[in-house]
């Protein structure tokens, strides 16, 4: 897998994560898990480059 086809698979999963995110209540434990994921998606594209401003709707 090339690093674009990397960065791309991340981002798309950011994206999906955070829609199941946003169905979730957020004293769930579901949530709570997802949200783990959150953070470690958020840091490997932050770290990638990636401006997250436009991506995260999240935004914990």
């Amino acid at each position: 897998m090339t690093d674009k086809e990397l960065m791309q698979k991340n981002i798309e999963e950011f994206s999906r994560l955070q829609s199941y995110m946003m169905l979730s209540e957020k004293d769930s434990e579901v949530y709570r898990v997802m949200k783990i994921r959150y953070i470690e998606l958020k840091v490997i594209l932050s770290a990638s480059g990636v401006n997250l401003t436009e991506l995260d709707v999240i935004k914990e």
